[in-house]
């Protein structure tokens, strides 16, 4: 009898620990993530928690602390600031696509496309994905890339690939 109650137990735990899970948004991941705290204060000071907690789905390129680290100095803290909001906002968009592209399926699209693969963000421009090396690169308007090192974050508004720079539109 014990033994059964616990299994139960452990059943349960285990049930609502996978359940918590698959219950949160894209920006929950993010928040839950010390590598993504200065993106989660970017999306924040877009003014972008919102939508990206919504429906959805997207699909998000990630940049680490790291990434966002590699920019030329002072570059984030202008960013930051309320007056440069817009701008701001342009350059976190331009991380985003709308709908859910697994790393499977933005593989075979890149393969179905010659090798490269043109994606229009949400921001309005261009990324074009390539394989490089057997990984998944993203490079920007500005001829500058960034390289997939994690992949397929599951959310319950789409998926999140986590990238180590900052794309910039032009």
């Amino acid at each position: 009898m014990k033994i059964k109650l616990f299994v139960a137990v452990i059943a349960t735990v285990l049930t609502t620990s996978f359940a918590a899970q698959a219950q949160k948004t894209i920006v929950d991941i993010a928040v839950g993530s010390k590598e993504h705290t200065t993106l989660v204060a970017g999306v924040t000071a877009a003014d972008l928690v919102t939508t990206l907690q919504s429906a959805g789905p997207f699909t998000v390129f990630a940049p680490t602390n790291a990434a966002f680290a590699k920019l030329p100095a002072g570059t984030l803290e202008t960013l930051l600031k309320p007056e440069n909001k817009a701008t701001l906002a342009k350059i976190l968009t331009y991380h985003v696509i709308a709908g859910t592209f697994d790393a499977a399926a933005v593989v075979k699209a890149i393969q179905a496309n010659g090798g490269s693969l043109s994606l229009t963000t949400v921001s309005g421009n261009k990324l074009v994905a390539s394989i490089k090396q057997g990984k998944v690169t993203l490079t920007d308007e500005k001829g500058n890339s960034a390289t997939v090192v994690a992949a397929d974050l599951t959310a319950t508004n789409g998926v999140i690939h986590v990238i180590d720079a900052v794309v910039l539109p032009k």
